[in-house]
């Protein structure tokens, strides 16, 4: 059975290993997540869930509220959402965007909003099969 919970320290080498399957690219500095990761779980604008099954994380979410303008009010930001290789298509990743998002809720966000990078053309689909919309670019750059 999947159980979704609050993160907490002891789960960040497991979670390291999710990010890694979520940016197969990326070389990812242990010490330097280790502390954004220790950041977020004392911090009162983010919320980190977690997947667990058996005793193990096989998901992880993280989400930021942000005090924003546009919404005059709270507004939520998902900045990770992943789950195992071999966990993925089980429901596990609606289990924990639906979680998410009643946190978001309790939180007295009224929006909740994430990005995807373009090549993810499956994570689109799950997102929108989730009732979201693509309503904007996103813009970035290096400083």
């Amino acid at each position: 059975m999947t159980v979704i919970r609050q993160c907490n320290l002891a789960d960040f080498p497991r979670i390291l290993e999710l990010l890694q399957q979520l940016w197969p690219e990326k070389t990812l500095d242990a010490d330097a997540l280790h502390q954004v990761y220790s950041r977020g779980i004392d911090s009162d604008f983010q919320r980190f869930l977690c997947a667990v099954e058996d005793e193990h994380v096989i998901g992880f979410c993280s989400l930021t509220i942000r005090n924003n303008l546009w919404q005059a009010g709270y507004l939520a930001h998902i900045d990770e959402l992943v789950v195992s290789q071999q966990k993925r298509g089980l429901g596990i990743g609606s289990a924990l965007l639906g979680s998410t998002i009643a946190v978001a809720k309790e939180a007295g966000c009224s929006r909740v909003e994430l990005d995807s990078a373009f090549h993810r053309s499956e994570a689109h689909k799950f997102y929108e099969r989730q009732g979201f919309e693509n309503r904007a670019y996103l813009f970035s750059k290096s400083i």
